[in-house]
């Protein structure tokens, strides 16, 4: 049976296609005004009420919520501490028996989806250890309470509505649990996604991404299809790189042909580069390990749109597929969050856009960063030093 995602009726293309302007999306206020706000949104768009119902029935905030979204230290971890966190021979061996168990699915997916089993295996299990660790927040909860609050409205008022628009399929269960983000199941996909890219992978009729492996890997794949995948093409490539490279032309979004890269004297750790487009990532500076980083990189940031997460999981992908451990090099000491709260700070008053002052070096902060790294005659590697913070 061929692996193509299901149609979708009129009315999920709909919830699909919903506004995100974060300025259009209505947010806070007394949470009962709010629930009725979105059950008339409902029956505006055409989700019978009785659905849009079971998914309000009961609602409450949890606290537990917000304070998980307000709290994510972990990213303000750098790559090596992160990836070394995450990233263990264990770990590594199970994601070597799970692909055993499952080669077969894995096999269709790749001839049909094109998308590899090491990014499968990757967010496997780094979203819940292979299906071991789910959650247990109230999903419903979750996500009405990430959508009444303000920070988030545009992305999680949708996914209330496509929750009720599942409801309306009899495919939402108002008890069902996950993570704290309102995520589901073994890939932990929000509402809209499994709208738009849920799959039978077991052949059962039906699915079911908490208790079926098969069904969570392949509406992953699907999901990462749908998002630009672009198949049988590398997505990173650990390289060695020059001590005099011009620094400045690195970072995420700054392509050029990987044969312009190995003119500078970039070359592959293992195998030859390909003719594709690549950005030249350092993910802790110019003394740290070095990737190239091809197309398919950036369609990983919609499942995850931190930048630490996506190439933590994009190397571990690599190292399923027989890549070596990345040479960790002798990067120079990181900041700590405090001191970078004071650079983005610095870096706020001298008119740069750094996002919000949260201690966590971001794609806004990185470019900050090497604008003034460069302006100070320093390697523009957009690694956050204290030599940068006492310059500034």
């Amino acid at each position: 049976m061929p692996l193509v995602p299901r149609a979708l009726p009129a009315l999920a293309l709909a919830v699909c296609a919903l506004p995100l302007a974060a300025q259009e999306v209505p947010c806070g206020g007394p949470w009962g005004d709010f629930l009725e706000g979105l059950r008339a949104e409902a029956v505006a768009a055409g989700i019978p009420p009785e659905a849009a119902e079971a998914v309000l029935r009961g609602a409450r905030q949890d606290e537990r919520v917000l304070a998980r979204d307000r709290g994510q230290t972990h990213l303000q971890q750098d790559f090596l501490t992160f990836s070394q966190r995450l990233i263990s021979q264990d770990r590594v061996n199970r994601a070597a028996a799970m692909e055993e168990r499952h080669r077969a699915l894995f096999d269709r997916i790749e001839a049909e989806l094109g998308v590899p089993r090491g990014i499968l295996l990757a967010f496997w299990a780094f979203e819940t250890d292979f299906g071991a660790v789910q959650g247990d927040f109230d999903t419903t909860d979750a996500l009405l309470t990430l959508a009444h609050d303000c920070r988030r409205p545009e992305l999680f008022r949708p996914q209330v509505l496509a929750a009720m628009e599942l409801a309306a399929r009899g495919e939402w269960d108002r008890d069902v649990t996950g993570a704290w983000a309102g995520e589901i199941g073994q890939v932990q996909m929000l509402p809209r996604d499994i709208l738009e890219f849920g799959a039978d992978g077991d052949g059962d009729g039906r699915v079911d991404l908490k208790g079926s492996a098969p069904d969570a890997l392949l509406s992953a794949a699907q999901m990462l299809r749908g998002l630009g995948w672009r198949p049988d093409e590398p997505w990173l490539q650990e390289v060695v790189v020059p001590g005099d490279l011009d620094w400045s032309l690195t970072g995420l979004g700054r392509e050029r042909p990987a044969s312009d890269w190995a003119a500078m004297g970039v070359s592959p750790r293992e195998g030859t580069l390909p003719d594709l487009p690549a950005s030249l990532l350092l993910p802790v500076g110019r003394k740290g390990p070095a990737f190239l980083a091809y197309p398919n990189l950036p369609v990983l940031t919609a499942w995850n749109q931190s930048l630490t997460y996506v190439l933590t999981a994009a190397y571990f992908a690599t190292r399923i597929e027989g890549a070596p451990r990345y040479l960790a090099g002798e990067p120079e000491p990181g900041l700590s969050g405090e001191e970078m709260r004071l650079l983005q700070e610095r870096l706020a008053a001298r008119g740069h856009d750094v996002g919000a002052i949260d201690g966590i070096l971001g794609a806004r902060t990185r470019d900050a960063v090497q604008a003034e790294q460069a302006r100070l005659g320093l390697p523009a590697d957009a690694w956050p030093t204290r030599a940068l913070l006492d310059a500034l």
